[in-house]
């Protein structure tokens, strides 16, 4: 089984000022989201072409990790389906996934499309998935853009510490966590559905697949 990597990327989770209050609304304009650092790195690990720009943001207090997607698309890809399941996996979508350890044993997936629908699971390496998990204390919104789409998210602290998720050691408290895009698109010749997909981590495997540990790094919660 591939491990977890020695060096991961780190994202510097900024804290939010005594006070501050995001309201998750799927627009992203509250003026506190202008502290965040912005993650650009997306990239195509199994394609050779231009990633499309996604920019991600996040930001914590001592109740909550906020987070946003500013993705841009010019060709959004929305599923069909009788539940969010269907509908989210047909679909153009940004995705996190949090892990209680390098083993994956468990992890936990959110995919969230372009209109705030989500599917949230729980699974173990590799793609032992249980479908019918909920996570507890998660809100989210989306909203469509001139340029493609929009999400804010916040999960609960205490959601995170419950699942064994928020890791702690002397400088602090950091999310091993991984940071995804399912990049869409119609055939101009009326077949499927094109599918890629774009990862913050190359996972060095040959063919797509994010559920496994090298396509994790850690979100660290600063300040």
């Amino acid at each position: 089984m591939s491990s977890f990597p020695q060096k991961p990327k780190v994202y510097e989770a900024k804290r939010l000022a005594p006070g501050q209050v995001i309201a998750i609304n799927g627009r992203g304009g509250d003026p506190a989201w202008q502290s965040a650092n912005v993650l650009t790195d997306f990239s195509f690990p199994w394609t050779q072409r231009t990633a499309p720009t996604t920019e991600f943001r996040a930001l914590w207090d001592e109740r909550r990790l906020v987070f946003r997607f500013d993705v841009v698309d010019d060709d959004v890809v929305l599923g069909d389906g009788a539940d969010a399941k269907e509908k989210v996996i047909g679909s153009d979508r940004v995705e996190i996934f949090f892990s209680t350890g390098p083993e994956l044993n468990p992890y936990y997936g959110l995919e969230m499309d372009p209109r705030g629908e989500v599917l949230d699971y729980e699974a173990r390496h590799h793609r032992q998935m249980n479908w019918a998990w909920s996570c507890e204390g998660l809100t989210v919104q989306a909203s469509r853009t001139v340029s493609g789409y929009l999400v804010e998210g916040s999960i609960a602290r205490s959601t995170l510490a419950k699942l064994g998720c928020l890791h702690q050691e002397e400088k602090g408290y950091y999310l091993r966590a991984g940071l995804y895009r399912a990049e869409f698109s119609h055939d101009p010749a009326g077949g499927p559905v094109i599918e890629d997909w774009m990862s913050w981590v190359d996972p060095q495997v040959p063919t797509p697949d994010f559920h496994v540990p090298t396509s994790f790094g850690e979100i660290r919660l600063v300040g």
